[in-house]
């Protein structure tokens, strides 16, 4: 098994030595990305007063104040209220540029943009908080340490923690649902940050409890045998035994959707850097070659949506993926012996995201990246910009710059 993932490593690192060229300059990539800032900050006023929502959106969400960018749809500007998942994403990219340039303008217009977030503290009926929360206040208390952005951090995981069933030990993502008794998703891996940091903050040990019976019940039941993962796990909460497992966003029930895998490789990468469990970094890295080491996985980089496709290449490519994946490899890069080869799949993933997936300038209301794909089954927000696309983007820039300081 040791040899096998070398050798994936190892192909990876090749092609990836092959593709990645020159390296992305990051002063001119982010002048760039402030120039789409200001016309993103400029057209969510005009959306707003035109109440142009975006259609997938959070359950609950109608008819609340719209705060965010989510996508465009047929070239409009789509906004969703704090309650949508994706309603942190645009806080965190300004705390990107903040952290980045160091201007108090990018400051104030992220501190604007996370005030608009805080009702979500309280909000039990779901299990974004870390992508709400965790991206925008979490990102604020890491750069500004106001006390205020700790106290709701706090309180967002005493809220979120409402939500986890001790008998199946993982939290509960969708509500109000048939198809489903006790769902949990892979991308919930990822709110799980919010748990850890919650700890530091509070020496509560509740939260890191909770996070790390989650992480241990989805590596046992979310994951086959080449570590790829199940979007949907259904629970019986009376047992705790699995009901079912399925897709919500991917192929089918069987494949392996691409932004699930991502959410994954982030997860337990992220899992890895609070406790030191040597699991969770063996994951990470196995999850890494299933992602890279694939047949499916294309030559420029970017993942189609899903792994599985009988009509790959004619899919829709899903940029989302690749930035997250790309800012995970960054991270694990700094806790594996295969650091190097995960840098340079991560450059590689950079360079071609960068030269070929951007919008051009003052052009898509302000998004940075296109080509995403949000739900390919329900033919939702497919090759289109999203917000966590640029989101995870600009983090893999910033992660990027840090490791070649280091």
């Amino acid at each position: 098994m040791k040899r096998k993932i070398l050798g994936s490593i190892l192909i990876g690192l090749c092609c990836a030595s092959k593709n990645s060229g020159q390296s992305i300059k990051l002063p001119g990539v982010f002048a760039e990305v402030e120039q789409q800032m200001h016309v993103m900050l400029a057209e969510v006023p005009k959306a707003k007063a035109a109440r142009s929502e975006a259609t997938a959106v959070t359950p609950g969400s109608e008819g609340q104040e719209l705060v965010s960018a989510r996508t465009l749809d047929s070239g409009k500007l789509k906004l969703v209220s704090s309650r949508d998942w994706t309603s942190g994403f645009l806080a965190g990219e300004l705390w990107f540029l903040y952290d980045y340039t160091g201007n108090p303008e990018w400051r104030r217009d992220a501190e604007q943009y996370t005030a608009k977030m805080e009702r979500e503290k309280t909000n039990g009926g779901t299990h974004d908080m870390g992508f709400k929360v965790y991206c925008s206040f979490g990102n604020g208390y890491r750069l500004t340490k106001d006390p205020h952005y700790k106290d709701v951090i706090i309180q967002s995981a005493k809220t979120l923690a409402t939500r986890f069933n001790p008998t199946a030990g993982v939290i509960k993502s969708w509500d109000n649902h048939t198809k489903w008794k006790y769902p949990v998703i892979i991308d919930n891996m990822m709110n799980l940050e919010l748990l850890f940091e919650a700890t530091k903050l509070s020496g509560d040990s509740s939260f890191y409890k909770i996070a790390v019976s989650h992480a241990n019940t989805t590596m046992k039941n979310h994951f086959r045998s080449d570590f790829s993962s199940f979007h949907v796990v259904d629970y019986d909460t009376a047992t705790g035994t699995v009901l079912q497992k399925t897709t919500h966003q991917g192929y089918s029930d069987a494949s392996a959707w691409s932004r699930g895998q991502a959410w994954g490789l982030y997860g337990f990468t992220m899992c890895y850097r609070f406790t030191r469990d040597k699991r969770y970094l063996q994951q990470a890295e196995k999850i890494a070659v299933f992602i890279t080491g694939h047949k499916n996985f294309p030559k420029d980089f970017v993942p189609y949506y899903d792994y599985n496709d009988p009509a790959i290449p004619n899919v829709p490519k899903d940029a989302s993926a690749a930035a997250v994946i790309a800012s995970a490899l960054y991270e694990l890069s700094l806790y594996s012996k295969n650091g190097v080869a995960y840098t340079k799949t991560a450059d590689a993933i950079l360079q071609s995201l960068t030269n070929n997936y951007r919008s051009p300038v003052g052009q898509n209301k302000g998004f940075i990246l296109l080509h995403s794909t949000g739900s390919k089954p329900s033919n939702s927000e497919v090759d289109v910009p999203l917000a966590y696309a640029d989101y995870y983007y600009l983090e893999a820039l910033l992660r990027s710059e840090r490791l070649k300081k280091k």
